[in-house]
């Protein structure tokens, strides 16, 4: 659960997308850029069927997501690259395409998790008043329950813990005693960033309670059960520190 999250879903996405453009371009080019081209072009081979059905597949999906691009257009980039007339140098244009999508997705994600962060946000705000609350220039928020007086880890070490997580309405996520009894080993190399300042913070035999914002934790993202924008409440007891992995 504590591990970092993996971040390659735009990427993917943008390589789905980027396959079915090229089967409506193969289309398109062997048909002309002209409508007349295109209206005349026939389903000659099994190729030119898999072209086709890409073309239909590929409009179906975009419609699905509200972006209505111009065949026309489309064709006339797709042959003045062929040309080398293209007005846009293509790595100009795959960087556009990319953040066209990412603002798309973004804007979804708003939508339906933008409470979530609102949320965060002013429960942070008001948690930091709190007596005992301190806050590094990360945003990360803490109060000590019990100060230990042992050597704190570093970035490269394990550290043996305990720990339970909540969200900011108090409903548990995780907590290390439902798998286990004895103290966990977490590897501050490959947990998220909150966490692993945290985890610095703390002298071996202290127990501490953090508030990582989204931004140290699963983001804009999201995983699993924690959904995206959401603040994470650990409360930590690190019991000793292990050998470097």
């Amino acid at each position: 659960m504590l591990s970092l999250p993996k971040l390659n879903f735009k990427t993917h996405k943008m390589k789905i997308k980027g396959l079915t453009l090229l089967a409506v371009a193969v289309v398109m080019i062997a048909t002309s850029c002209s409508q007349s081209g295109i209206k005349s072009a026939r389903l000659k081979t099994p190729e030119d069927s898999l072209a086709y059905a890409f073309g239909v597949a590929n409009y179906f999906y975009y419609q699905k997501d509200s972006i209505n691009m111009d065949p026309a257009l489309f064709a006339k980039g797709m042959m003045d690259a062929k040309n080398g007339k293209n007005k846009i140098e293509d790595s100009k244009a795959q960087a556009y395409i990319m953040q066209y999508f990412n603002k798309k997705q973004q804007e979804k994600m708003d939508k339906v998790y933008g409470k979530n962060r609102e949320a965060s946000e002013k429960f942070l705000a008001e948690n930091k008043k709190r007596d005992g609350v301190k806050e590094t220039e990360s945003g990360l928020q803490y109060e000590v329950i019990k100060m230990g007086n042992g050597p704190k880890p570093t970035a490269d070490q394990v550290a043996k813990i305990f720990y339970t997580g909540t969200f900011i309405d108090g409903s548990k996520f995780d907590s290390s005693l439902d798998h286990q009894k004895e103290p966990v080993d977490m590897d501050l190399k490959g947990v998220i960033p909150g966490f692993k300042e945290a985890l610095q913070l703390m002298p071996v035999g202290s127990k501490f309670k953090f508030y990582i914002p989204y931004e140290l934790a699963y983001g804009e993202r999201g995983r699993g059960q924690i959904e995206p924008y959401s603040t994470l409440i650990f409360e930590i007891e690190l019991v000793d520190i292990a050998s470097s992995k």
